[in-house]
């Protein structure tokens, strides 16, 4: 008798809109495809700073860094923003003219304390529902290695396997007094969805043993021998 093998469903990660929103909003995007413009024209090597100490490698070449970038989605800004910034950062005033509200704010009490708390909070208004297969849960932090100069939202984490509704993103205006202008598809927030309890590792906190040592050395000399060891060999066994 032949065996059927069952396999576990594939985990999923769902945006969705409302029906009306559909084609007028931006969709979220693979991380790996929004690289800013400045990565893009990066070259590999700087050849001006090029010299027997300095091998002139741009982060272009350091897979960590594009990596973290790489990383998840993006969600950017359903509509263009206008954020009037007054008062060193104190005042911000926000306007649109799109149908749906695009920038709420947030009482100031609730951040009492934080090293930004004389800057009003914020919050951006998203309207792309999450959902992610039972036991997964999305991080959203601001997108990695894009600082933009004007706003700065704030990391958290959301069980968007049982809350399956609409997140809105705080943030604070960091940019100098004055008008900015965020452009519709403005990148906002990046979403790494994770397994619940991956994190949760026991943590052994001790000394190196000898083998230890032997392999942090050999992997040290062998980055520093060839800029794309890592690339090749140690990122490749995942």
């Amino acid at each position: 008798m032949a065996l059927t093998l069952l396999r576990k469903p594939q985990p999923r990660l769902i945006f969705s809109c409302r029906k009306e929103d559909e084609g007028v909003i931006p969709p979220p995007v693979r991380a790996k495809t929004a690289l800013p413009d400045w990565f893009r024209k990066l070259p590999p090597v700087d050849h001006a700073h090029v010299s027997p100490t300095n091998s002139g490698l741009t982060v272009k070449r350091c897979m960590p860094f594009l990596d973290a970038m790489a990383t998840g989605w993006i969600i950017g800004l359903s509509a263009t923003v206008r954020l009037e910034i007054s008062a060193d950062g104190k005042n911000v005033d926000c306007g649109w003219d799109f149908d749906r509200t695009m920038v709420s704010n947030h009482a100031g009490h609730q951040v009492a304390g934080h090293p930004r708390d004389s800057m009003p909070p914020c919050k951006f208004h998203n309207y792309w529902t999450i959902r992610t297969s039972p036991g997964w849960s999305c991080l959203f932090v601001p997108p990695l290695n894009r600082p933009n100069g004007v706003f700065e939202v704030v990391a958290g984490v959301v069980d968007t396997d049982t809350y399956q509704s609409e997140i809105h993103f705080p943030f604070f205006a960091t940019g100098e007094d004055g008008l900015h202008v965020l452009e519709r598809g403005t990148p906002i927030v990046q979403v790494i969805p994770f397994r619940r309890g991956t994190s949760d590792l026991a943590a052994d906190i001790r000394a190196e043993s000898a083998a230890e040592g032997t392999v942090r050395k050999t992997i040290l000399r062998k980055t520093l021998a060839s800029d794309g060891w890592y690339r090749r060999f140690a990122r490749a066994q995942r």
